[in-house]
């Protein structure tokens, strides 16, 4: 039995026909579809298709996104999707501002194998115009992260870790080179108690799915 504080969902509510990414559901009548199956009159049964981008919502970008010889979504191992967390407040900074180097060596919280998460409070301009103003993590801090810390994971509240506009996105081109994803558009961390949390990642099983909305669960667990 898992003994927790509380349980926090860092994942954005989607909705049909106003995401960025693409998602739309079209419904249909079960009985039209498939006549083997008899429904009564008046009773409720639809089914529905879903079109919806890889990269809608809160979402895991796993390796192949950018290496053509990464793990994807079918392929990651579920026990680096489950794991210790460590949530980093930079808040304080601002759209364009980098988090350096020597900001993340100076925080000796950050343990080898972490999952990291950011909170720049960029989650409260999720689905509006400015929903791609955020800081960015310097290169060399990734670097860091990926041969001193060896972490697990990094996510952020923003669009994502780059300097807009950089050619080949070069922090998740090393993350992903070297087997780590990246979680974007993640949501409520202003809601957790704990910097340090048990954290789930949910996302589908699909075959060279290259990224895929998630359910992000974190466990604050008991004292």
């Amino acid at each position: 039995m898992i003994r927790y504080k509380r349980i926090v969902d860092l994942s954005n509510t989607m909705i049909p026909g106003k995401e960025e990414y693409g998602l739309e559901l079209e419904t249909h009548n079960t009985a039209d579809l498939y006549p083997q199956y008899p429904v009564t009159k008046g009773t409720w049964y639809i089914l529905q298709t879903l079109h919806m981008g890889s990269h809608c919502g809160t979402h895991i970008e796993f390796p192949y996104h950018h290496n053509c010889e990464g793990l994807n979504a079918a392929e990651f191992p579920l026990e680096r999707l489950i794991g210790d967390c460590l949530l980093l407040d930079f808040r304080h900074k601002k759209a364009d501002e980098a988090v350096t180097l020597d900001e993340l060596k100076a925080d000796y919280r950050i343990r080898t194998n972490d999952m990291l998460l950011f909170n720049f409070d960029c989650a409260q301009y999720y689905g509006t115009d400015k929903g791609h103003d955020r800081p960015y993590i310097a290169h060399d801090a990734i670097q860091w992260l990926i041969f001193e810390k060896q972490v697990n994971l990094v996510g952020t509240d923003a669009s994502g870790i780059e300097v807009k506009g950089v050619p080949d996105q070069p922090n998740h081109a090393l993350l992903m080179k070297h087997q780590i994803p990246i979680l974007e558009f993640v949501a409520n961390l202003n809601a957790l108690e704990a910097e340090r949390f048990t954290l789930l990642v949910l996302p589908m099983r699909i075959v060279e799915l290259d990224s895929c909305p998630v359910r992000l669960i974190a466990i604050e667990e008991e004292e």
